[in-house]
């Protein structure tokens, strides 16, 4: 059953909202309303206001900014998730093309209300400090307010973390706003934002909780995710960057930052370790129908109340629905595809895939069909046709469906991989990587699938790399944070330059007639209407029936007039050979409201944006 906290919580974050919010996008993002001392003291005074304080910080997670934008709808192209950008000059289109304009829609509401979110955190961590609640002599209120203070300094992180992936080196603000104050700050270095935000979580994690602790499990900001986003922010701080120069960098002291994700990763692993479920596919399952385990796969998932939350709506398995539709689910899209280079780069034999990867839609008579074509294949991890009370024939939005936000198996893999960095593919690493494998085969293909295979990979530091990389795709696929791994690899360019080489050769061996991968696709519904696919990773002559359906897969990608159908030259060209060639430039301008309400003190320089 679907906890009461979403309901609950989404009320009281509206009204802490609208107590704390700044106005509309076009405000500027630091100026700050006159705030009352005596209010912010009585906030912070007792546990239960402090809770609504903190509360607010969480509201931002229900704006554009993050259900439909940062999410998922902003995340792509990568080798495996894209879309078609060049096709108009909408928002979300330059932002995947890679060519927004500072006057961007979506880039601003996220700059706008990601430094909300930033602000009302730093109103709750001020509150907090200044409480005499935090040293009260009663032990449950003192650790609940300690661990309130540790929700709000990972909820700042989170915010920085995102503006400093799509804007480079950002305004750093750490203090409550006050009237009369300063709030026209110069961008600081991206560098020693997230050191301070790593060493802010660092000294509070052990004072936090963990999810079987705190009323709300993993919907709240638990011990678990903060020291989980230690060693994705120590990743982020150690890893590759763009320069304003268009050129990839990465700090000297690259290695101390590995060392810190290392140790954090392994302390959650020591401290807090759980077995990875089994099941693959009921991990997002239990998102559609409203569970929340704890000590499980998810550490925290946003918790999307009942009528909010965007997955299954543009994101997840197609559904065609409206007032004439003979099934009462409603419609929903997905904004972005699975490249039929990742379907194919699964095993056989890898469970994860047929979960991943969708090769059908719903129609208007609730049945299963195939996708159109190869660049359609859907992230089918979530679907609103999942859900086990249908919202109604004309609904859209706001499917109440969490978004996961961390798993447990990617922090055994952010171990393996700063483990390797650091010392090579020793016992350890392995192992952890060994763990996340495990899961995706059936026991009997261990020997070959898992340890065969982990054998056969760590030979070197590089290849054993090289297998994180590809892991982490087969993973997290459609969970929208390859973007964020490219970039902190320094392999972006690369990457997505090999999947459209590839998707070529895939084009011209299906013209060709050569290969064994399916050129043709056939397909029908079972004896209780369940999905089948004959050959889903393999060439057949020809069907054994006439039961099933044929479509085009592999040679739907040649074009007879272009060679290649449009999408596979223009969907990434930007990645590869935009402002410079072999990098991509996934840094914005910062939005033109900001830069003119700054007084001077930001401006859009290098990048190529001058």
């Amino acid at each position: 059953m679907k906890t009461i906290f979403r309901d609950m919580k989404l009320k009281n974050l509206a009204v802490l909202a609208a107590a704390f919010m700044l106005g509309s996008c076009d405000k500027d993002f630091l100026e700050p309303d006159s705030l009352s001392t005596f209010d912010n003291q009585y906030i912070y005074s007792n546990v239960d206001d402090a809770r609504k304080g903190v509360n607010a910080i969480y509201s931002y997670f229900n704006q554009d900014a993050f259900r439909s934008r940062l999410s998922n709808n902003m995340t792509g192209n990568t080798d495996i998730e894209h879309q078609s950008g060049w096709t108009s000059n909408g928002d979300r289109y330059q932002i995947w093309n890679l060519e927004a304009l500072d006057s961007n829609r979506d880039l601003n509401i996220v700059w706008t209300y990601a430094y909300q979110a930033i602000r009302d955190a730093n109103i709750s961590i001020e509150g907090i400090l200044a409480s005499s609640a935090l040293q009260s002599s009663d032990v449950t209120v003192q650790n609940t307010m300690y661990h309130l203070l540790g929700e709000a300094y990972t909820l700042r992180a989170y915010w920085y973390s995102m503006l400093i992936f799509y804007f480079g080196d950002v305004p750093y603000v750490t203090q409550a706003p006050v009237a009369g104050g300063e709030f026209l700050l110069p961008k600081a270095d991206r560098n020693e934002i997230l050191s301070a935000e790593i060493d802010a979580l660092i000294e509070i994690e052990s004072q936090m909780k963990w999810a079987d602790e705190v009323r709300y499990g993993i919907e709240q900001v638990n011990r678990e995710y903060t020291l989980g986003m230690i060693a994705r922010l120590s990743l982020q701080r150690g890893g590759y960057y763009l320069k304003p120069d268009l050129t990839m960098n990465r700090s000297s002291d690259y290695q101390q930052y590995y060392a810190i994700a290392k140790e954090y990763a392994q302390k959650l692993i020591e401290l807090k370790d759980r077995p990875l479920p089994t099941d693959f596919r009921q991990i997002f399952l239990n998102n559609a129908t409203f569970q929340s385990p704890v000590n499980s796969e998810i550490l925290f998932e946003v918790p999307f109340s009942l009528n909010s939350g965007d997955v299954g709506w543009n994101i997840g398995i197609a559904v065609d629905g409206g007032p004439t539709a003979s099934h009462d689910y409603g419609s929903g899209g997905n904004y972005m595809a699975m490249p039929v280079t990742y379907y194919l780069s699964f095993d056989s034999n890898d469970k994860r895939r047929d979960v991943t990867c969708g090769l059908y839609k719903i129609n208007t008579s609730f049945e299963q069909t195939f996708v159109e074509g190869p660049m359609n294949i859907s992230q089918g991890k979530w679907s609103r046709a999942f859900l086990e009370t249908p919202p109604g024939a004309s609904t859209a939005k706001s499917t109440g469906i969490n978004w996961p936000m961390m798993r447990f198996a990617d922090v055994l893999l952010m171990f393996a991989e700063a483990e390797n960095e650091l010392n090579g593919p020793t016992a350890l690493a392995q192992d952890a990587l060994k763990r996340v494998r495990q899961r995706a085969f059936d026991e009997a293909d261990w020997a070959e699938m898992v340890d065969g295979y982990v054998a056969g990979i760590s030979g070197s530091k590089d290849s054993f790399f090289e297998a994180i990389v590809d892991e982490r795709a087969w993973e997290f696929g459609g969970e929208m944070i390859r973007k964020y791994e490219l970039i902190r690899w320094g392999i972006y360019s690369e990457k997505v330059q090999q999947t459209v080489e590839d998707l070529k050769k895939l084009a011209d061996d299906a013209y060709a007639g050569v290969g064994d991968l399916p050129d043709y696709m056939y397909w029908k519904l079972d004896e209780n209407g369940d999905f089948m696919v004959l050959n889903p990773d393999y060439k057949v002559a020809a069907p054994p029936d006439e039961t099933w359906n044929q479509v085009p897969f592999l040679l739907d990608l040649h074009d007879d007039t272009n060679t290649y159908d449009e999408w596979i030259t223009r969907d990434w060209e930007n990645y590869y050979d935009g402002p410079a060639p072999g990098v991509a430039r996934y840094i914005f301008p910062i939005p033109n409201v900001a830069v003119e309400s700054s007084q001077g003190m930001l401006k859009n320089d290098g990048y190529g944006f001058n």
